[in-house]
C-alpha cells in the first residue's frame, strides 16, 4: 500500500527537481511563509508589483494540503452561499465572484492541461441512495442513525442552494442522473493539486527567491527565522492553513486543526466525469483520466479524533473511505493509496485574514475550501499590508497581538 498522495504519482510531480533549502541570511521586501496555493498567488502579486520575493516552505512545495486535497476548484465559501448569506450577509456572494474570478485567472495562468473547467455536481445524499443499504451502513454495522437518514431534507437544501445561486446570476443546473439529485455547478473545475502548485511554482521560480526544506522556526516583525537561514524583511505574509495554531499560538480558539483523509483506487470504469460531492458536501471524489477514484471525507463521522495536528491516516476514516469508494464506483474497488493532511477551521467558516502583528500578516483557516479561497485570502493580506487595504468583510481579522 503506497502511503503517499496519488496525486504524486503525476509525472509533473514525480519529476519536480526540487528547489533549494535556505541558508544564511538574506533580505526581502516581502517574505511568504508557506508556498501552497494562497502563498503563491502572494508571491504572484508581490513580484507583480516589481517587489523582492523570498517564499519558504518546510517541506516540498505542494507536499501539505495543498498537494493533498481532493482536488476540487469550487466557487464560494466554506458554507452553501445560501448559509453563508444567512450569517455573513451578501459578502458572502461577493466572496463567491472573487473565488470564480480567481478560477478565471488559474485556467488562463495553467491552462486546460492543470485546470479542467468541468463543473461539478453536488448531490442530495450519496449515490446510490443513503437508506436501505448494506454500504451506507457497513463502517458502522449500521449503528448511526445518520446512515438511515433520508435524502430528502438534502435534496431540498440543494434546491434551496439553486434558487439563491440563481437569484444572483451565478450558473446551476438541476441534475438527475445515474449518481442521484442533485445540482451541477458549470463554473466549477478540477484540478490534480500537487500539480497545479508545482506548475505555478514553476512559472515563479525564476522571479522570486523561493526554498524547499526550510520549515519557519520564528516569525516576528521583520524577520523569519528558519532552522538554517534567516530573512530580512519589510512584511511577512503567513499563508499556512493546517498547523497555523502551532505556528502562531495566539491564534488557537481562532482556527483550530483537523485532519482530512483519502485514499485512491486502482481504475475502473468511468462514473464521474466530473467532482462530486454529496452528503452535505461531508464526502466527495473525483475520477482520475485513467480511471483511479480518489476519495475523501467521513471526518465528521469520527470528529473526536480528527481534531487533531497529526496526518497519519486512521483505520476507523479508511475503512470508511473503502465503503465509501465502493459506493462512487458502484461496485468493489482495489485501494493503492492512503493518506490524510492537516487543514485549519474557523467557528463560522470565515477564512482568517490580515494583521497578527506589525508587518505580520496571515491567511488560513480555510475551512477545507483552499484551493481558490486562499489564493483570494492572501492577495487580500498582501494588499493590507503594503496598501493598508481593508480586509473583505467575508473575511474574519485574526486577533492582533
Amino acid at each position: 500500500m503506497n502511503g503517499a498522495p496519488a496525486w504524486d504519482d503525476d509525472p509533473l510531480v514525480a519529476g519536480w527537481a526540487g528547489l533549494p533549502r535556505l541558508e544564511g541570511s538574506v533580505s526581502a521586501d516581502v517574505c511568504v511563509v508557506g508556498l501552497g496555493g494562497s502563498g503563491l498567488a502572494a508571491v504572484e502579486s508581490a513580484v507583480e508589483r516589481g517587489l523582492r520575493v523570498v517564499g519558504v516552505d518546510a517541506g516540498r512545495v505542494g507536499a501539505g494540503a495543498a498537494g493533498r486535497n481532493g482536488g476540487f476548484l469550487l466557487g464560494g465559501p466554506a458554507p452553501f452561499l445560501h448559509d453563508a448569506i444567512r450569517t455573513w450577509d451578501e459578502y458572502a456572494v461577493d466572496l463567491y465572484r472573487a473565488t470564480l474570478a480567481e478560477l478565471d485567472h488559474l485556467a488562463e495562468m495553467l491552462g486546460p492541461s492543470v485546470i479542467d473547467r468541468c463543473g461539478s455536481i453536488r448531490l442530495a445524499g450519496l449515490p446510490g441512495g443513503v437508506a436501505g443499504d448494506s454500504l451506507a451502513r457497513a463502517f458502522v454495522g449500521g449503528d448511526s442513525a445518520a446512515d438511515d437518514e433520508p435524502a430528502d431534507d438534502e435534496a431540498a437544501d440543494c434546491a434551496a442552494l439553486a434558487a439563491t445561486l440563481r437569484a444572483y446570476g451565478i450558473a446551476v443546473q438541476d441534475y438527475d442522473g445515474d449518481l442521484g439529485r442533485g445540482i451541477f455547478l458549470p463554473d466549477d473545475a478540477a484540478t490534480n493539486p500537487a500539480r497545479r502548485v508545482l506548475a505555478t511554482a514553476a512559472l515563479l521560480r525564476g522571479r522570486a527567491d523561493l526554498f524547499e526544506g526550510s520549515p519557519a522556526r520564528s516569525v516576528m516583525s521583520g524577520v523569519v527565522e528558519t532552522d538554517r537561514g534567516r530573512v530580512w524583511t519589510g512584511v511577512v505574509l503567513v499563508a499556512v492553513d493546517g498547523t497555523l495554531d502551532l505556528l502562531l499560538p495566539r491564534l488557537a480558539g481562532r482556527v483550530r486543526t483537523a485532519r482530512l483523509q483519502m485514499l485512491a483506487t486502482a481504475p475502473v470504469p468511468v462514473r464521474l466525469t466530473c467532482p462530486v460531492y454529496g452528503r452535505w458536501g461531508y464526502d466527495y471524489a473525483q475520477q482520475a483520466a485513467d480511471g483511479r477514484l480518489l476519495v475523501g471525507g467521513g471526518r465528521d463521522r469520527f470528529a473526536d479524533t480528527e481534531w487533531t495536528h497529526d496526518n497519519t491516516p486512521t483505520r476507523e476514516v479508511q475503512s470508511y473511505l473503502d465503503t465509501l469508494a465502493a459506493r462512487f464506483a458502484g461496485g468493489p474497488v482495489n485501494v493503492t493509496h492512503r493518506w490524510a493532511a492537516s487543514v485549519g477551521f474557523t467557528p463560522d467558516g470565515r477564512a482568517l485574514c490580515g494583521e497578527v502583528a506589525p508587518g505580520v500578516v496571515v491567511c488560513g483557516g480555510y475551512s477545507g475550501t483552499g484551493n481558490l479561497v486562499g489564493p483570494v485570502a492572501a492577495r487580500a493580506a498582501l494588499a493590507h499590508a503594503l496598501d493598508a487595504t481593508p480586509i473583505p468583510p467575508y473575511f474574519a481579522p485574526p486577533v492582533s497581538g
